[in-house]
């Protein structure tokens, strides 16, 4: 017994030290940003890709916005990935003046395939661009988009994530809990990390990457989250990426619970993946770079893990009442208070994140209050991909259909939030 409550402290310890230090490296959000100076002034030559999947019904959309963008249109070129399509998605940019590059492979239908066949074109190509942006085809953008990336390029940042804004927030509770999700994360994960001279992450779209960083390796991901891979391939080399917060795309996210349950699955199952790879290489970039960045990458790819530690502990104490350690009255309680607590924080959380980003509170009501159990199914999900070996891809529908001049912030000048 006396092993089993070492054990059981062991764990506590463990779930107090992964927690402290990511609410006190969240903290540093708070902290005011010194602009960076300028290491070049030019204007950069862009490549935007949009990897497309039968989009016929949001990609014109995108495309739009795109073309409407504040930025010299000799600088940037708009390049569709058809991939595997069976619509109408090429026709429709063709006809926008998009430059299509078809790709017929069934067996390989991610996002990760098709960029790797892409990029591995354009260098054997070798366009002349100096930088390319991925934006998914049902997203809109900001038309600042270009030109603050252009400035975070100019202050010698390679790998630059934009801020991935949600179209449909309040279409659903569950589209509420991926945008409560992503607001929080933006201020309090990739902005804090920013301030400290750690890195954020790659987020799926609306991100920039200097072809000086592709060109000797490639894009070369080989998991299911290949944004995230790709994020701590560069930080375990050294690599830091930057974070531009009014660089803003407008993504959409899930209403029904299945669709949103088969998508987080394949991101689970790809952290799963990263895990295996990574682990290694971070913990090596470690020792080489001597920096906290690699150490910082394998606290975020330990996030599962501790989710085993949470249930492992729960397992150890009703093992302890069951030798009549703890009582039955005293394991319900500290059940009970565990998930109470769990509740009003990230509830509590749901509503922080609304004030200080200043949105309208009044829409997003039923979002906070079930936005717990949007987290919680998330954590049940990770336990039952434990169990699960493989995940076969699925298209995620897309059929919000808005335009850029819809968006609610689309015409301020710039996105403080207090992010300065």
């Amino acid at each position: 017994m006396k092993y089993l409550y070492i054990l059981q402290q062991a764990l506590v310890w463990v779930m107090i030290v992964y927690w402290i230090y990511n609410i006190v490296i969240g903290f540093c959000a708070l902290i005011r940003l010194k602009e960076k100076p300028l290491k070049v002034d030019k204007k950069h030559k862009f490549m935007m890709i949009i990897p497309a999947h039968n989009e016929e019904k949001v990609i014109g959309n995108l495309i739009a916005s795109l073309k409407a963008l504040d930025y010299p249109k000799e600088l940037y070129d708009i390049f569709v990935i058809e991939d595997n399509c069976t619509d109408h998605t090429a026709e429709i940019a063709r006809e926008a003046g998009c430059k299509i590059y078809t790709r017929n492979d069934p067996k390989r239908k991610t996002k990760g395939y098709a960029l790797n066949w892409f990029l591995a074109k354009v260098l054997e190509e070798k366009l002349e661009y100096d930088a390319f942006s991925v934006i998914d085809a049902d997203n809109v953008v900001d038309k600042n988009f270009l030109n603050a990336m252009n400035h975070k390029l100019c202050q010698g940042e390679t790998i630059i994530q934009g801020y991935k804004d949600i179209k449909n927030p309040t279409d659903s509770w569950i589209a509420s809990g991926y945008a409560l999700f992503y607001w929080f994360q933006h201020r309090f994960y990739h902005l804090a990390r920013y301030k400290v001279g750690l890195s954020p992450l790659m987020n799926g779209t609306g991100f920039v990457v200097s072809f000086d960083v592709i060109k000797n390796t490639g894009w070369n991901t080989k998991t299911l989250t290949e944004d995230v891979e790709f994020s701590l391939m560069n930080i375990a080399s050294g690599n830091k990426l930057g974070w531009a917060t009014d660089a803003v795309v407008y993504d959409e996210q899930p209403t029904g619970f299945m669709e949103s349950w088969k998508q987080r699955t394949r991101w689970t199952k790809g952290h799963m993946q990263i895990f295996r790879h990574y682990t290694k290489d971070l913990a090596k970039g470690i020792v080489k770079n001597k920096t906290m960045a690699s150490f910082d990458g394998l606290v975020y790819i330990m996030c599962v893990p501790v989710i085993v530690i949470s249930l492992l502990l729960i397992i150890v104490n009703f093992i302890m009442w069951t030798l009549e350690k703890m009582t039955f009255g005293k394991m319900i309680l500290s059940v009970i208070a565990m998930l109470a607590a769990g509740y009003a924080a990230y509830a509590l959380s749901g509503v922080i994140i609304i004030i200080m980003d200043r949105r309208p509170i009044k829409k997003m009501w039923k979002g906070i209050l079930l936005y717990p159990f949007f987290m919680a199914s998330w954590a049940i999900l990770n336990f039952f991909c434990l169990f699960k070996r493989d995940v076969k891809w699925e298209k995620i529908e897309h059929v919000k259909v808005v335009s850029i001049d819809e968006m609610p912030e689309h015409n301020s000048k710039a996105r403080k939030r207090n992010n300065q």
